[in-house]
């Protein structure tokens, strides 16, 4: 038979007779073209097993003071992954099952070996060990993907308790891997009704792809995200769960985001045009009332009214006036500033106001730099109308606002404001940034308009979550 196969061989072995004994039986293989190399020492063959140029190892079990055990463990250990075959000269179930156990990937007794006998084993713990390598390079793809994925992936029982997940999901439920194993996932889910529909459509279909669910974190933020999810069986028929988790939060506000500017565009068109239409008819009442007041002076009945109606008339073209001004964009001038200075200074302002209503300021600079790239005084108006509203909001108990700076995952400085008062209805939430929506019994309605549109010119957005009793967080994002 024609010997294709070139194959290196080391024999390790501490007496001579038997390394002449392995190679006669070696001489007799019709597979291989064989190269066989011999050493008599454990650290020789530590050595050369290093040097990772044979395909096979064939090592005695006794080496002098230290075993082929040792040497196969520490080879193992040292990253060798070339197949090591023990020999021994008796048989001996205990070190049969410590050789498998340190790495070896077959057991051959001395007294017992023949060509056949040999070559087989060769021939086995070859193609063994191409599988094994092979397995090896897919596990080492995959943990990779698993491992640097940007979303979620995780694997659970049948009762979705957290066998595996990745950094991602670490991240995302802000907590560390090792705690999160046998946290049951649905829990973050947040929503029972959710749970049961899951469950469900799991039984049914086996699989859910790209639904969209609200994960609670461990520190109470909810995330936006899309979940798929797929009911498995591993090798023993027993079921399992493997999914993943892609966080649309930022994608939704900034879709959220551009909703609100092009409303705030369309209101703001909507807005001059009436202010144009009231305004042409309001001026020739104007004209109207001045020349009537010029011709009638004497009855003083007449006068009032007329005054009335000059004083009303001023105060809606004043009101008009207004409007327009708080949808214009006003020029800014962007210089690099320090946002805790800005803070700072809104501190400063509205320290009185708050201390009369027994309200703390607390400010927590996390951020390592915070310089943005701002119109300190437009960024200050801003900060400063969302401060007052949060210190009109704290009744009756004492109050506190937070101010927090730090970096989100994009790398972003952001600056959170966020106060303990009176929270507002979802409805309420929703139309904040509407123009001459309040609900204060004085306010006009423009004084966040003012702000959305000075965080625009920024290039800043900003995300107000609230709930009644609980307080308001607003969260500006500065890119």
């Amino acid at each position: 038979m024609k010997k294709n196969n070139e194959l290196k061989i080391l024999v390790i072995d501490d007496d001579e007779d038997d390394y002449f004994i392995i190679c006669d039986y070696l001489k007799g293989f019709t597979t291989y073209n064989l190269t066989v190399d011999w050493c008599h020492s454990y650290n020789d063959g530590f050595t050369k097993i290093m040097e990772r140029e044979y395909a096979i190892y064939l090592i005695d079990y006794r080496l002098s003071i230290k075993t082929g055990l040792d040497l196969i463990t520490n080879a193992v250990k040292a990253g060798c992954q070339e197949p090591m075959i023990l020999l021994t000269g008796k048989g001996n179930s205990e070190i049969d099952m410590g050789a498998m156990k340190a790495g070896a990937i077959d057991y051959l007794i001395k007294s017992e070996l023949s060509t056949e006998k040999l070559e087989r084993s060769i021939r086995y713990a070859i193609e063994r060990n191409s599988s094994i390598k092979l397995i090896r390079e897919k596990e080492r793809r995959f943990r990779s993907i698993f491992e640097n994925s940007t979303d979620t992936i995780f694997i659970t029982d049948s009762e979705g308790n957290i066998k595996q997940i990745n950094k991602a999901g670490s991240n995302l439920l802000q907590l560390p891997e090792n705690l999160l194993i046998q946290k049951n996932i649905f829990d973050y889910l947040g929503n029972t009704d959710t749970m049961a529909t899951f469950s469900k459509t799991l039984t049914i279909q086996h699989e859910i792809k790209d639904i969209e669910v609200a994960i609670v974190t461990n520190d109470g933020v909810t995330k936006d995200c899309l979940l798929s999810i797929s009911l498995e069986t591993d090798d023993y028929k027993q079921p399992y769960f493997q999914g993943m988790i892609h966080d649309i939060t930022e994608r939704k506000r900034i879709e959220n985001n551009s909703v609100q500017v092009e409303k705030l565009a369309a209101a703001g068109r909507f807005m001059r045009t009436l202010a144009h239409e009231v305004r042409n008819p309001l001026n020739n009442i104007n004209l109207a009332v001045e020349q009537l007041q010029h011709d009638n002076t004497e009855n003083e009945d007449e006068k009032m009214f007329l005054e009335i109606i000059h004083r009303n008339s001023s105060r809606i073209n004043s009101l008009i006036t207004e409007l327009l001004q708080s949808l214009k964009e006003s020029s800014i001038v962007k210089k690099e500033v320090a946002l805790h200075d800005i803070i700072d200074e809104v501190i400063s302002i509205t320290k009185d106001k708050a201390a009369l209503k027994n309200i703390k300021l607390v400010f927590n600079n996390c951020a390592v730099t915070d310089y943005i790239l701002a119109d300190k005084n437009k960024i200050t108006l801003a900060l400063l109308n969302l401060v007052n509203n949060s210190i009109e909001a704290i009744e009756n108990k004492e109050g506190i606002i937070v101010f927090e700076t730090n970096r989100n995952v994009l790398n972003k400085i952001t600056l959170t404001i966020a106060d303990n008062g009176n929270g507002m209805s979802e409805e309420n939430r929703r139309r904040l940034f509407e123009p001459y929506y309040t609900t204060k019994r004085n306010g006009m309605g423009l004084g966040m308009v003012s702000t959305l549109n000075i965080l625009q010119s920024h290039n800043a957005s900003i995300v107000v979550e609230s709930t009644i009793s609980k307080g308001t967080k607003c969260i500006i994002v500065f890119n």
